[in-house]
């Protein structure tokens, strides 16, 4: 989206180099990724980065507000709520699809929001190899508000492991060896220190949790709970985690509900599209132009994109269902085998204690395709997971 980095990258990239990249990642954590790498970052110019930015923060102020507990009390699908709740998410992550202004100039608008830890570990180490086999420039950065890959880790490593021993802490999923994310999960393995375990390694000892007879202080959740609740009875006898537990959460699993899709009809931007609960008001006459989009799911399932009449007939529980003004993503990445539309995420990291969340880093995903996604785009190039360098 820079025009004089992006030709400089596309003139520059040989194959050869991305499979040194995509190997240096493998070194590191220890395998490759199993999802698709794009072959480039995404240069973001500065006025689109301001508008990204502000944006965030103004997102920031709704779910910092005092009664934001109150109100996102009914974001919870039925019998999900475990008990322990802190103040706070640890991680907010806010994503934005890459659009046009009539006047055809480049805006984000508002997709989507999470109180869930994204790829906080694996977006340093992809960052740091894009920069060493392409030679990006430091008139770009990666990182928000001052942060470089020292700093990031350390304070990373202060929110998730905080004044416990590594081995007190473990990150926390459901078959973490068979997720599509699992370099993450490794790679965090490795910067943190910290165990990566399956729910089915947890022993339960009055209301304390073990693993390997060590007494678990933290738990770095990545466990989606109603993920969880529909592989239940397929998995081996395990703990049930809807108990209070003496442990702390980073981050407390009612967060992945109290910010998600329910808050965006409380958020009101030019840069938001519009969003209602579908049983909030009548439907608007042009359906075609609205997002269909349930509450209660992850990694874009349920969505539904052409939206008919039909489709709203068949919903009997409308309060657990969103609709959203559909955006229109600009093809604003030139590559070699045609244009790209792309999403930005903004991440966020906050401390115990702290007012709010600070922007630290970005993830990104480019795709040629309808659906924005790592999982899709099975035969193309220039597309897949990759992050953002921001001018500033």
């Amino acid at each position: 989206m820079i025009p004089s980095l992006r030709k400089y990258y596309n003139d520059n990239f040989t194959a050869e180099k991305y499979a040194a990249f995509v190997q240096s990642m493998a070194a590191a954590a220890g395998e490759a990724p199993a999802f698709k790498v794009a072959e480039t970052p995404v240069f973001v110019p500065a006025a689109l980065t301001r508008q990204l930015i502000d944006t965030s923060e103004a997102i920031i102020d709704v779910i910092t507000q005092p009664d934001f507990k109150a109100s996102s009390e009914a974001s919870f699908p039925p019998g999900m709520k475990v008990p322990g709740e802190n103040e706070h998410a640890h991680f907010v992550i806010i994503d934005f699809a890459v659009c046009q202004n009539a006047a055809g100039v480049l805006q984000p608008q508002l997709i989507e929001l999470q109180g869930f830890p994204s790829l906080y570990a694996f977006q340093e180490l992809m960052a740091k190899e894009f920069k060493r086999h392409f030679q990006v420039p430091d008139t770009v950065n990666n990182y928000f508000n001052g942060y470089d890959d020292s700093s990031y880790l350390a304070l990373l490593k202060e929110i998730i492991v905080g004044p416990y021993q590594p081995e007190e802490v473990v990150l926390l999923e459901v078959k973490p060896h068979e997720q599509k994310t699992r370099i993450d999960f490794y790679y965090t393995q490795k910067v943190l220190g910290i165990p990566l375990i399956c729910i089915t390694d947890l022993e339960q000892r009055g209301n304390q949790l073990y693993y390997k007879d060590t007494l678990i202080k933290r738990i770095y959740n990545r466990v989606i709970f109603d993920d969880l609740e529909r592989q239940s009875a397929a998995l081996p006898a395990h703990v049930s985690l809807f108990q209070d537990f003496e442990v702390e959460w980073i981050t407390h699993p009612n967060w992945f509900y109290r910010i998600s899709k329910y808050t965006l009809p409380f958020i009101h931007s030019e840069f938001a599209p519009e969003s209602w609960f579908l049983n909030a008001k009548e439907l608007p006459a042009d359906l075609e132009n609205y997002v269909l989009k349930p509450l209660f799911s992850f990694a874009g399932q349920g969505v539904v994109i052409d939206v008919t009449p039909s489709d709203i007939a068949g919903i009997t529980d409308p309060e657990n269902w969103i609709l959203q003004r559909k955006v229109q993503y600009a093809p604003a990445i030139v590559t070699p085998d045609g244009p790209a539309y792309c999403e930005i995420r903004m991440m966020y990291l906050w401390k115990d204690g702290a007012p709010r969340p600070l922007l630290v880093h970005n993830l990104a995903r480019i795709s040629k395709s309808k659906m924005i996604g790592v999982t899709k785009d099975k035969t193309h190039t220039w597309v897949g997971g990759t992050c953002a360098y921001f001018e500033q």
